[in-house]
């Protein structure tokens, strides 16, 4: 299983204003823009660290998934969360011919932590032997960062806040914040089967 950004975050949408009134440095100087480079670093290492540990996308946009096998022949749970829309679903044989496979099909079942795809009636296609499955979708919680909750808003700066201020440290640095944690919480999924949640 494979999942891929096929849009990734743009530049424009960091909040690099906030983050800066976050970190509290100046403004008005002729060399305001000095330190972007890192700023962009440091917005972009928490959105993909926040991400990976809780198994869900902040901005929303698109992804694509590739399988070789449904862990269910009727249902299957998605790697990512909140997913608001399936774009596209292809089948790749071994030679790697695509087909098609029509949406009407199946129906996605959104969830916060666990969304899931199921066909509407019978088993999700079959997937060719020494093939694939592609789903392309869409997930995150908002397009722009003044539509995202609060509490997600918070942990991104004071992550990339934290990974500012310990860029120079060696060995990686010491752990999360504990109030990084604490504003995760209600996003992370407990695993109990490991791999893709069920």
């Amino acid at each position: 299983m494979k999942l891929s950004e096929i849009t990734p975050v743009a530049e424009a949408a960091l909040p690099l204003a906030d983050f800066r009134a976050f970190l509290r440095l100046g403004t008005g100087f002729t060399d305001d823009g000095l330190q972007d480079g890192i700023l962009v670093a440091a917005l972009r290492a928490a959105l993909a660290s926040i991400e990976a540990r809780a198994g869900k996308a902040v901005y929303r946009r698109d992804f694509l998934w590739i399988t070789d096998g449904w862990r269910d022949p009727a249902e299957q749970g998605l790697p990512v969360a909140p997913v608001s829309a399936v774009q596209d679903l292809s089948l790749r044989d071994a030679g790697g011919q695509a087909e098609a496979y029509p949406l009407s099909a199946i129906a996605l079942l959104e969830d916060a932590h666990r969304p899931r795809i199921r066909a509407h009636s019978g088993c999700l296609p079959a997937i060719p032997t020494g093939g694939q499955a592609e789903l392309r979708l869409t997930a995150g919680y908002a397009a722009d960062w003044a539509d995202l909750p609060p509490d997600l808003r918070q942990a991104v700066l004071t992550l990339a806040g934290f990974f500012y201020e310990n860029r120079l440290a060696e060995g990686g640095g010491a752990a999360w914040p504990a109030a990084v944690n604490g504003l995760l919480a209600p996003y992370l999924t407990v695993r109990l089967f490991g791999g893709v949640s069920q």
